[in-house]
């Protein structure tokens, strides 16, 4: 939905509802998105974000049929679509994803092929008054990144996509924008991480001047072709698992000149003082489908691991357990709750960047993604998924209109 007072639109993922083959997120669009519109937005239009998988991707952009029919849906029910989620490229839903969600990364051609299709379905489906986005892999697993032809192969496809950004603007006249989403344990991880990519390369004069080439302009149009097209998702809960603030961080953006193409809103676990009884507690979240990032903080320094059973693991291991310490879980909670039973949440965060938003907006798109409904433990649970959804929306929307 349109917020007003230049705070942009404001949706919820569809990410969080099965979507792995165009049929599945035909059924979840058409079964979900009408019944919250209804309870958060029934006198005015309702913004939409898809979550594509490639090959639900490739249906779309390989059908005129099926586009006309997803837009005389969304037309019929007062929806628009701003915003995309082509993150995920394959199964996400009742299958075990783990690191493979970030494959195939930005090394290869298949992640340039479902990102390009992804920009001809906004092309057709997105209306005319909104520049809208894709959001995209922090380039891959950062294991994987084994030296700098890997850096170098991610330019040049990220490259590729923008011109054909550029192309579809050309042709259309919309701003299509690629959003890179950072997360813990991948390429681009923490803002500074992130920051020091898009000046060393991105938006570097080689990047530049290999875009003026792709697209046949003077190089300093590419610079801000280059800036028009490419940005970053700021996901709250990724970066509070990393320990930022989202101020001081989203501040270093703003200064650096790299647009939030979205602003993503996301709650992670947090335990501020591990111990016996915060550990136990953490043992149902364990052994999920996804990636559990876990963070501690001890000294002041930062210690990573990929899921909740390592840092479980690494606790029996240690013989001081007495030195404090605290955890930031990456497993999306509702971002209304500010406990999860004896356990405490980034909600605090979430609020952070919501008042940062609302005194000077940051981002035209607001989104919030919690995905993780189907594997939250049941008593956490707050009535069904529209419910939940509902009530998501609703806080952020409330958040936002504080003083207003």
């Amino acid at each position: 939905m349109e917020l007003g007072s230049g705070l942009g639109h404001l949706t919820y993922s569809t990410l969080v509802h099965p979507g792995d083959t165009w049929e599945q997120l035909w059924d979840s669009v058409t079964r979900y998105v009408p019944a919250v519109k209804a309870r958060v937005s029934p006198d005015r239009p309702f913004g939409v974000c898809l979550r594509f998988s490639a090959a639900s991707a490739a249906t779309l952009a390989g059908s005129a049929e099926e586009r006309r029919k997803l837009a005389e849906f969304l037309a019929e029910n007062d929806c628009y679509v701003f915003t995309t989620n082509a993150f995920v490229y394959g199964g996400f839903k009742n299958t075990v994803v783990k690191e493979k969600v970030y494959e195939p990364d930005w090394q290869t051609e298949d992640r340039v092929r479902f990102t390009m299709n992804v920009a001809d379905i906004l092309a057709e489906l997105a209306p005319a008054e909104v520049q809208p986005s894709i959001q995209t892999a922090p380039m891959g697993f950062k294991p994987k990144v084994t030296g700098p032809e890997v850096i170098a192969q991610y330019r040049r496809n990220v490259l590729r996509v923008v011109a054909h950004l550029v192309e579809i603007e050309r042709r259309t006249g919309k701003v299509i924008t690629l959003a890179i989403e950072p997360e813990p344990a991948c390429f681009l991880e923490t803002t500074d991480e992130a920051i020091a990519y898009f000046e060393e390369h991105l938006y570097s004069g080689a990047a530049a001047t290999e875009l003026a080439s792709l697209v046949g302009v003077p190089i300093a149009e590419a610079n801000a072709l280059l800036r028009r097209h490419i940005g970053v998702v700021y996901d709250v809960g990724h970066q509070a698992v990393e320990f930022e603030d989202p101020r001081p961080a989203l501040e270093k953006l703003v200064a650096a000149g790299i647009p939030v193409y979205k602003l993503q809103l996301a709650a992670a676990l947090r335990i501020p003082e591990v111990g016996p009884e915060d550990v136990e507690r953490l043992r149902r979240f364990a052994e999920t489908i996804y990636l559990s990032q876990t963070v501690e903080r001890r000294d002041g320094t930062l210690t990573r691991h990929l899921n909740i059973e390592d840092a479980l693991a690494a606790w029996e291991a240690d013989s001081d357990k007495t030195t404090p310490r605290e955890w930031r879980i990456h497993f999306h909670v509702p971002v209304f709750l500010e406990h999860l039973g004896e356990l405490q949440t980034t909600r605090d965060a979430t609020a952070d960047a919501l008042a940062m938003h609302r005194e000077q907006p940051l981002s035209r798109h607001v989104e919030i993604e919690t995905y993780t409904f189907d594997v939250l433990p049941e008593e956490f649970k707050t009535g069904d998924i529209v419910d939940y959804v509902s009530r998501e929306i609703t806080w952020a929307r409330d958040e936002l209109a504080r003083g207003a």
